[in-house]
């Protein structure tokens, strides 16, 4: 069907016209020189008969978008937003705190913005439903419980992170391996630790209760339940806490036990934040690619704001394990 049929036409209209892929009429109307000369002629006669108004034309108040977190106040959300940004989106960046009364999703659709992109804050059924009627394209960010399917979101294989992270502590020689996940409600907490549970299970190693505990994803979690898990008859040799900032927490709270780390207890982390490498001792964690996840997200948001189709509403980018020196066999 030719773009003048379809209402104002779009890139992704253009493109399917062309014969082309949305990303290369995109260059062509922001002047990029990475495009063959007849194939640019081409998408160049498409805009001009169908009067395509490029989006930037717009005020540039017209342009920008929300990125919403539910706090800011972390590393980890700086990786995020790093990746966002350079996604080429212009950006208003606000806070959203679990505890708060406010009417985060009232106050988003009545902000005239292009789009939002929603970080870790939950999207309840209701919520979903008013930014549907609203028609605002938005893209959740490592989802806090698994969106309706008509939300685009992007995550990490954080099943497949719990269980590596759990896995290289068993080959190790360890057995008694603690897991401090995140909140209970989180959808990401859940997966590590059910990635955790699978690597046991795998092993023969029975799952020990006592061995399974949740915090906050800051240090203060990491620190207060490692005090816990010291403190039991039987204490574990490893914990693979389910952030790195709860990872730091875990090793300062073996040094003031006067543990070392990794003689006396190994930790692994999850995130790869940019300090793990420079913690003491360098931290072994799951590498979570946050910016890629922020990169990638806008993009999608980008594309939905351009009335694109995207390909697949939820994507998960692979983590990997990153061994460094927070690891070791238990001492016999």
């Amino acid at each position: 069907m030719p773009p003048q049929q379809l209402g104002r036409p779009t890139l992704a209209s253009i493109a399917a016209a062309a014969g082309v892929s949305l990303p290369t009429v995109s260059k062509v109307v922001n002047g990029k020189t990475d495009v063959a000369p007849a194939t640019r002629a081409h998408v160049q006669q498409l805009l001009e008969e169908h009067n395509y108004v490029p989006v930037a034309r717009k005020a540039p108040e017209d342009l920008l978008v929300d990125v919403v977190f539910t706090a800011l106040d972390s590393p980890w959300a700086v990786e995020i937003l790093r990746g966002v940004t350079e996604s080429g989106l212009d950006v208003v960046v606000s806070s959203q705190s679990r505890s708060s009364d406010t009417d985060w999703v009232g106050a988003l659709i009545a902000g005239g913005r292009r789009g939002a992109l929603v970080v870790t804050s939950r999207l309840t059924a209701a919520d979903q439903r008013r930014l549907g009627r609203s028609r605002l394209p938005v893209v959740v960010i490592d989802p806090v419980d698994m969106p309706g399917q008509d939300v685009p979101s992007v995550g990490a294989t954080n099943w497949a992170g719990g269980l590596a992270a759990t896995e290289h502590l068993v080959e190790l020689g360890h057995r008694r391996i603690a897991v401090i996940g995140g909140p209970q409600d989180y959808l990401c907490s859940r997966a590590r630790i059910d990635g955790y549970r699978a690597a046991l299970e795998r092993a023969g190693i029975a799952v020990d209760p006592e061995l399974v505990r949740h915090g906050t994803f800051r240090h203060q979690g990491g620190y207060d339940q490692t005090r816990a898990l010291l403190a039991l008859p039987e204490p574990p040799t490893a914990v693979f806490a389910g952030s790195d900032e709860q990872a730091f927490g875990v090793m300062e709270a073996a040094r003031q036990a006067g543990l070392s780390v990794p003689g006396d207890l190994s930790v692994v982390g999850f995130d790869d934040l940019p300090m793990a490498r420079w913690s003491s001792p360098p931290l072994t964690t799951v590498c979570q690619p946050l910016a890629d996840m922020g990169r990638l997200a806008g993009r999608m948001l980008h594309e939905l704001i351009d009335g694109g189709e995207l390909s697949s509403q939820r994507v998960e980018l692979a983590t990997h394990l990153v061994t460094r020196a927070s690891t070791a066999a238990p001492r016999r």
